[in-house]
C-alpha cells in the first residue's frame, strides 16, 4: 500500500491523513486482525514490564507498519519522529501525552517543553496523527491496569535521524537513529 508521493515523504498532508486514519480505524475493527494478531499479544504482554514492537512491516518506499503492545506502567520516553505519524489503540486503553516547544530549537541538545494535552485512546476513540520534529512531540503508554495493544503507520524518515529524545528535566534533546 502506498501512502505518499516522493514531494510528500516526510509530511503527512489532510488527504493522507485521512487515508492513514481510515486503514487503521478499519484494521482496529477487524475482526479476523484483531483475533490473529492483537488479542494474542494481550496474553504474552502479562510476562514483560516495557513496552515492545510485536510486529513491523516496512514497505519499499519506507512507510512502517508497527504493532506495540503496552504492559500496565509502560510508556515511551517524550520524543518525536522524522516523519509523519498516525496510531490507534486496537486494544486496551493508551494515553498519549502531547509536548510543544517553548525555545526557538537553535541551542544543541535544548529544549523547554510543556504539556499541550494528555488523552487517553481507546479502541472507538480515533486516530492520533504527528508531523516531523517539534510539530509531533509525544509520550504514549499504559497507565491503566490491563495491557493494551495498539496499530501505528510511520512515513518515510527525512533522514538518518529516527526522531529525537526529549528530557524537560533537563531542557535536554538529542538525535534518536
Amino acid at each position: 500500500m502506498t501512502f505518499a508521493t516522493n514531494a510528500e515523504r516526510s509530511e503527512l498532508p489532510p488527504r493522507l491523513t485521512l487515508r492513514a486514519a481510515t486503514f487503521l480505524t478499519r484494521l482496529a475493527s477487524d475482526r479476523t486482525f484483531l483475533a490473529a494478531r492483537v488479542l494474542p499479544l494481550l496474553g504474552e504482554a502479562a510476562g514483560s514490564e516495557s513496552w515492545y514492537v510485536a510486529h513491523r512491516h516496512d514497505t519499499p518506499d519506507g512507510v512502517s507498519f508497527q504493532i506495540f503492545v503496552w504492559p500496565p506502567g509502560s510508556s515511551t520516553r517524550i520524543h518525536d519522529h522524522s516523519s509523519w505519524g498516525a496510531f490507534c489503540c486496537a486494544a486496551g486503553a493508551v494515553l498519549e501525552e502531547r509536548y510543544e516547544r517553548l525555545d526557538d530549537g537553535s541551542r544543541p541538545e535544548y529544549a523547554r517543553l510543556r504539556v499541550l494535552w494528555r488523552r487517553v485512546w481507546g479502541r472507538r476513540d480515533g486516530v492520533s496523527t504527528v508531523l516531523p520534529y517539534e510539530r509531533g512531540i509525544h509520550r504514549v503508554g499504559n497507565a491503566g491496569g490491563r495491557a493494551a495493544v495498539s496499530i501505528h503507520l510511520y512515513g518515510p524518515r527525512a533522514g538518518d535521524v529516527d526522531g529525537r529524545d526529549y528530557d524537560p528535566a533537563r531542557d535536554y534533546v538529542c538525535d534518536r537513529r
